[in-house]
């Protein structure tokens, strides 16, 4: 084959391989974006049960959605926290009736993100946001009190992490869960009041279902 004849074919492999990409709704990450993965829980690595469905959607998001789990409260093991995900996950898909966890990600107090639904798949987390947002869960009842300050900044972290990764629109909006929902004290009084301080944080909203 031709040096010519090479790159043409090369450049077509890549226009498909980009084209097939696109048509999933999944965004690859730069590959010199992996510093965080040691901190990420993957679903395998927590016991989560398979969705029942998966929609994708592209990316990057332009929102992320913060919420409290109220129940289960904080955890602080390892264990405790698989314990806590799969309680949710079977909260959701069983009683609930939904395809699965309904979040994006979540936080626990052992230090890690927790995998969800994952990026780029639409989620189950706030109405008219599911298939346009990040849904991050804190594990605990913030309505009289923080979380602990190591989940926090985990979750600050993780934002900027999803922005670096082009995972996250560099000028996101966030939310917490009662702006975007009706009748909802998510994600707490106490954190509520706490994440108007972060950045991106928008008073503002226009669709509230």
């Amino acid at each position: 084959m031709s040096t010519r004849n090479k790159v043409i074919t090369t450049l077509w492999l890549l226009s498909t391989i980009s084209a097939l990409t696109r048509n999933i709704g999944i965004h690859a990450a730069p590959t010199e974006c992996k510093y965080m993965e040691s901190s990420i829980i993957s679903r395998s690595a927590w016991g989560a049960h398979p969705p029942k469905d998966r929609f994708t959607f592209d990316g990057p998001a332009p929102f992320v959605i913060i919420h409290h789990s109220y129940k289960p409260d904080v955890a602080l093991s390892p264990s405790c926290c698989r314990k806590s995900m799969l309680e949710i996950q079977n909260l959701h898909q069983k009683e609930r009736g939904w395809s699965d966890i309904g979040y994006t990600f979540a936080i626990c107090g052992d230090g890690n993100v927790y995998e969800g639904r994952g990026f780029n798949v639409v989620a189950a987390h706030a109405p008219l946001y599911n298939n346009r947002s990040i849904g991050l869960l804190l594990i605990g009842d913030f309505t009289d009190k923080l979380p602990p300050q190591s989940m926090m900044d985990m979750a600050k972290d993780f934002i900027r992490y999803s922005v670096e990764c082009g995972y996250l629109r560099k000028d996101y909006i966030l939310y917490g869960h009662r702006q975007v929902r009706n009748g909802t004290d998510c994600p707490g009084d106490a954190f509520y009041a706490e994440i108007k301080k972060w950045p991106h944080w928008q008073e503002d909203v226009k669709d509230i279902a």
